[in-house]
């Protein structure tokens, strides 16, 4: 019996000791374009105090794209990005081991379509042969669709010109403006884009039938991502911020509408709420409802990557060392 006691009495001394500190709970985080639907989860973590109350101190980058981040955090300006998960990917052909820790998006959200004054001669992606195509920049998961499609079709991602417009006002500047023939970008401005009649979409992943469709598995979006020397050296303060968007992944699941417009920055409505509206539901299921990488995900993204990037060699990807599901798998523990 006082055994017993004994043990319940250091069973709760230890239960009220307080958790070990961060390693570095200041922390920089690069990401390209967080006013879109795309970053969406990121911007609700930080926007709920859910970094805070994991006890970070973040600093958020924004980049043009999600290629300018990487940029950043490979040159040591930023800890983390927050980006595709393909970077992951060609960051190995590079010789260096990049990590995703957590999932933002369960479906690309990428939506590729021809400005009107080209609609009439665009019917297909076959059909862009020759022509500009707007991305939020070159090297970035809206060039990726880019190029996937233009390989599906037959031809060549340099069969196009890619020109760099950005992911915010940018982007309808340079479709209306005609710089650009036909635009990859994400929510909301191809929601914009559409309404307005500005744009005919010819691929749409912003549903997990047309990111199928597209990519022929399940693709994974958005992630967080560091060298994993950075994730084997501060295990606790990754997992602060796996916690923090798994927190907003969840959140998002059942957020009303009211919710969201309360949390979402005023300048990242547009200045029209219901079209807002209309794009988050437009994407609402290619948000991660758990921040896990889904089972073939990573081999879906390779396969695509592989298919228009010769330095991408599927055989020489240790594909293993792209991701890790332990940081989430925690988080979902600790928030059910």
């Amino acid at each position: 019996m006082a055994l017993g006691l004994i043990a319940l009495s250091l069973s709760a001394g230890a239960s009220a000791a307080p958790a070990p500190p961060l390693e570095k709970p200041k922390i920089t985080i690069a990401v390209g374009g967080k006013p879109g639907l795309y970053y969406l989860p990121l911007t609700i973590a930080e926007q709920l105090g859910y970094f805070k109350e994991e006890g970070l101190d973040v600093t958020i980058d924004d980049f043009a794209g999600g290629s300018k981040a990487l940029q950043a955090v490979v040159g040591g300006s930023a800890d983390v990005g927050t980006g595709a998960f393909e970077h992951t990917l060609l960051m190995q052909t590079k010789g260096l081991t990049y990590q995703s820790f957590v999932v933002l998006g369960a479906a690309p959200q990428l939506v590729l379509g021809v400005v009107k004054a080209k609609a009439g001669e665009v019917r297909s992606v076959k059909d862009l042969k020759g022509l500009r195509v707007g991305v939020s920049a070159p090297g970035s998961s809206t060039h990726m669709l880019v190029s996937v499609a233009l390989t599906k079709a037959g031809l060549k991602p340099n069969d196009v010109s890619i020109v760099g417009v950005g992911s915010n006002a940018t982007v309808i500047a340079a479709t209306r403006n005609a710089q650009i023939d036909a635009v990859s970008n994400v929510d909301p401005m191809m929601t914009l884009l559409q309404e307005s009649g500005d744009v005919k979409v010819l691929i749409d992943t912003r549903t997990q039938a047309g990111t199928r469709a597209m990519f022929g598995g399940p693709m994974p979006a958005a992630v967080m991502y560091a060298p994993q020397s950075f994730i084997q050296k501060h295990p606790r303060t990754v997992q602060a911020l796996a916690n923090a968007i798994v927190r907003a992944d969840k959140w998002l699941q059942r957020a009303s509408a009211a919710q969201l417009l309360k949390t979402v920055p005023e300048p990242y409505l547009l200045g029209d709420k219901t079209l807002y509206l209309k794009a988050f539901a437009n994407c609402r299921e290619a948000f991660s409802p758990d921040g896990m990488m889904p089972a073939d995900g990573p081999a879906t993204a390779l396969r695509a990557l592989a298919s228009f990037t010769p330095e991408v060699k599927p055989a020489q990807i240790r594909l293993g060392d792209t991701w890790t599901n332990a940081f989430a798998v925690q988080a979902n523990r600790q928030y059910p």
